[in-house]
């Protein structure tokens, strides 16, 4: 429990007191936002707030999750540093696309066909990497295997499992990045997913089938280090939340957001919680569906369900006030949290 504490301080230092030097750093050298003209009319006046903020509450994270180690003179785990891995990788790609974003001086970045292609390719060194080296007790952070609240069903074959691996990197990263919208929406609602997964990671750990064999243990490997893990991103990202809630001094672009959707689909393979993943963080996930459905039906219709996709931006242009939009998502981010808690500890409650 020790370290979770540490990694989730040291995240929340460094990011608190970074982020206003990155703040500096970014205007001076005039890394700022590109606002779409055919957007939201009222986000004309966030043209040139600083991005890529994602790099500091990235960097925030590794050097706590670093410290907490040091501190307790333990090793780094194989599932941990897969999830880190992870979500530096796809930060990677997010940081390549701001990077263009800013240099053309344009709303879009890389093309969807190069950014999928570096997100697939992250994934896919996770995929197969994460069914590998088993611990001395013979477990490997994943199984080919679907899970909800642990592992469940036949195997889906190595083959399969990569695919369902990438569908859910690819799926989450760029479910955040759709819910990365308006001020510290994107920050806040992963937060509580993160918190969510530091319960579980202690829980799991408290009842892992090593210790206690029982019905209802767990098979995870290193679940207290993914607790750590989770502890020192929700940690970081408190940190730059501080600056980026309305109005935003900066924004974590798509190097925070891709990070944020990887290690959240990586938290979810490791701890074998994929599918309850859907509805811990549900808010994007309904985001994204806003997505889907407006697209699918304006082709299929040439009509339009929201006034405008992703859904926030629909009650902004019903006239909704920013603040109260990102405080009610908030909100509806917190229940799917607790909702996807209580499913994960409901067969510990007394019959």
């Amino acid at each position: 429990m020790t370290n979770i504490i540490i990694a989730g301080a040291v995240g929340l230092v460094l990011s608190m007191l970074g982020t206003p030097l990155a703040i500096r750093l970014f205007s001076r050298l005039g890394v700022g936002q590109e606002v779409r003209e055919d957007g939201v009319q009222a986000h004309l006046g966030k043209r040139g707030t600083p991005t890529m903020g994602g790099t500091v509450f990235v960097l925030a994270a590794l050097l706590a999750y670093a410290a907490s180690h040091l501190a307790m003179l333990e090793a780094p785990t194989y599932s941990g540093g897969l999830v880190l891995f992870l979500m530096t990788g796809l930060g990677a790609v997010g940081f390549l696309d701001d990077f263009i974003k800013i240099y053309k001086r344009r709303s879009l970045g890389l093309r969807s066909g190069a950014k999928a292609l570096g997100q697939l390719v992250v994934g896919a060194i996770f995929a197969v990497l994460v069914t590998r080296s088993p611990n001395v007790y013979g477990i490997t952070p994943a199984e080919t295997r679907l899970s909800f609240l642990r592992d469940f069903g036949p195997s889906i074959g190595i083959v399969g499992f990569t695919i369902w691996v990438l569908v859910m990197i690819v799926g989450f990263s760029n479910a955040v990045n759709l819910t990365d919208g308006l001020d510290g929406l994107a920050s806040g609602a992963t937060g509580v997913v993160l918190g969510a997964y530091v319960l579980i990671g202690n829980w799991q750990l408290r009842n892992n089938c090593i210790d206690q064999l029982g019905p209802s243990c767990y098979w995870v490997r290193d679940p207290l280090d993914l607790a750590v893990v989770a502890a020192a991103v929700l940690g970081a990202l408190i940190g730059f939340l501080w600056w980026n809630a309305p109005p935003a001094k900066i924004f974590m672009g798509d190097t925070g957001s891709l990070a944020l959707g990887g290690v959240l689909a990586g938290l979810a393979i490791a701890t074998r919680t994929q599918l309850l993943l859907i509805i811990l963080a549900g808010l994007c996930v309904i985001i994204t569906m806003s997505v889907i459905i407006q697209v699918g039906f304006f082709k299929m219709t040439g009509k339009r369900v929201f006034r405008m996709a992703p859904l926030q931006h629909h009650f902004e242009l019903k006239g909704w006030a920013e603040t109260t939009i990102v405080v009610r998502f908030w909100l509806i981010a917190g229940l799917c949290a607790a909702a996807g808690l209580g499913l994960f500890y409901v067969e510990w409650m007394p019959k």
